[in-house]
């Protein structure tokens, strides 16, 4: 490609890639205020649910369709449908009709997530490819920024509705730079779809998210027990499907190679070990060291802020050498000190104190957030790179998820456990406790410190665990070649 062709493309990837992201962030805000206005607050959870799970069961499908037909065609499907189902999101007239529009936008969504990365993957070589995924990813933790005051902002002066239409005006000019600057990546013809290997993973997805999203639900509690059930015999039957299959879904047989091993345990580790605790921050900052929720805001920003500044970083650093090993090592050692650090923090610092700490645990995550992908993708056959960039979102999203929910069971039951008699979890709010009298006050604190510090050991070792993963990287360097070098099924793991 052409140097102003690519400039003209990775514009219209990273606004795609943007609203995608701010999609997910943007709404967040604006839940109340919806399920107000639509009569419909016990059904307001299935706004986000939908969207997640509907982008999760796609992932590895998209992926599989990306290198049958050719990315260019499923991005340009992708970025029409997300449009459509976002102009259906304002009119939504009930509840129903609201979490039907953000299916069908979670299921856009993945393709658009998925066949950026495809596509970048495409034009570009491996050495080149770090540089313009890590601007790209920068697309999340930007929308982590921004995504809630936007989100507010609009829902008080434009009205709900305009959360979703605001997608359309940008949406329309990223399509008319994608119709022009995508180039025809021609797929690798009519292949066997795994139908057999599609119908368990999707009953395994569903089950999971319904089981991890009833688990802290006592009156579901049966329920959630017989969804984690479910999800675990369709698991074993879409390993076994995969196992056999000409084409499976998932490559299984590429995990032979070590470095595509190694970079998807990486990924899985930062949906695990930082993704699944983000959420928590600001709760456990308003209890444990008594700020006002927009001061304990700051921890979370700082994080993201560290990962945004190193995913960029790290991104045309390892384009102008090559060299990739040393930042994934030296990332997750980060990592992994700075929640140990956490763990062990006493409560009631001054805030400056774990902001740079969590600061450095974003550090060393942006470090190989976006890297790792395309390690993966240049260790990956040609013909299966839409596959493989989907496995490597796919594990770091169900990691999200899957720890988000346990870490909010031991949270909530943990909390619940230590209060005393005179104080009831179910009303315990920050603004409560900030009026309580001191005494209260460093209880609630010392219980949230007690409760979280096991917590962030419990991540600090699993971002250990990805120190030996990134260890397991082979030493070498990314390739200038245009097309990437398949991997070869003989390498071990334990090579």
């Amino acid at each position: 490609m052409s140097p102003w062709r690519r400039r003209l493309l990775i514009v219209s990837l990273l606004t795609v890639a943007i609203l995608g992201a701010l999609d997910h962030t943007i709404v967040s805000t604006s839940l109340a205020t919806v399920a107000g206005e639509l009569g419909a607050l016990a059904q307001m959870g299935w706004v986000v649910v939908g969207y997640t799970l509907a982008s999760t069961v796609l992932l590895p499908i998209i992926g599989k369709l990306g290198d049958a037909v050719g990315p260019r065609g499923v991005f340009l499907v992708s970025l029409v449908l997300f449009l459509v189902a976002s102009l259906a999101c304002g009119f939504a007239q009930d509840m129903p009709q609201l979490i039907g529009a953000r299916v069908v936008q979670g299921m856009s969504a993945a393709g658009l997530q998925l066949m950026s990365q495809t596509i970048v993957a495409r034009v570009t070589s491996p050495r080149e490819r770090p540089r313009y995924l890590a601007i790209i990813g920068a697309a999340f933790p930007v929308a982590i920024l921004i995504g809630p005051v936007v989100g507010g902002l609009i829902t008080d002066h434009w009205g709900w509705p305009w959360v979703f239409w605001i997608n359309i005006p940008f949406g329309v000019a990223a399509l008319l730079l994608a119709l022009v600057a995508v180039p025809k990546l021609a797929g690798f013809g009519r292949r066997r779809f795994d139908i057999a290997g599609s119908l368990s993973f999707a009953t395994a997805m569903v089950a999971l998210v319904l089981a991890v999203t009833w688990i802290g639900d006592p009156a579901r509690a049966a329920a959630s027990a017989v969804s984690f059930v479910v999800a675990g015999m369709a698991f074993a039957a879409f390993f076994l499907i995969e196992m056999r299959a000409t084409e499976p879904l998932v490559p299984l047989r590429l995990f032979a190679n070590r470095t595509i091993a190694a970079g998807t345990a990486l990924s899985a580790i930062i949906g695990i070990g930082l993704f699944s605790i983000t959420a928590y921050l600001p709760t456990y900052f308003q209890m444990a060291y008594r700020t006002t929720a927009t001061v304990s805001g700051l921890v979370p920003i700082a994080t993201v802020f560290g990962m945004l500044v190193s995913n960029l970083a790290t991104g045309w650093l390892v384009s102008r050498t090559g060299h990739y090993r040393v930042y994934c090592i030296a990332g997750t050692a980060l990592s992994a000190a700075g929640l140990a650090v956490m763990a062990v923090l006493p409560v009631g610092l001054p805030l400056w104190v774990p902001m740079i700490v969590m600061a450095v645990v974003g550090i060393g995550t942006g470090a190989f957030m976006s890297l790792v992908i395309a390690v993966v993708q240049s260790a990956a056959p040609h013909r299966d790179i839409g596959s493989m960039t989907a496995t490597v979102n796919l594990v770091r999203q169900i990691g999200s998820t899957v720890a988000t929910a346990v870490i909010g069971g031991i949270i909530g039951f943990g909390v619940a456990g230590l209060l005393p008699a005179t104080l009831d979890a179910a009303t315990l709010t920050p603004q409560f406790v900030q009026q309580a009298a001191e005494s209260v006050q460093a209880q609630v604190a010392e219980i949230y410190g007690g409760v979280f510090s096991p917590v962030f050991a419990a991540l600090a070792v699993t971002y250990a665990a990805g120190i030996v993963a990134a260890v397991l990287l082979p030493a070498r360097r990314l390739s200038d070649d245009s097309e990437p070098v398949p991997a070869p099924s003989s390498e071990p793991l334990t090579a």
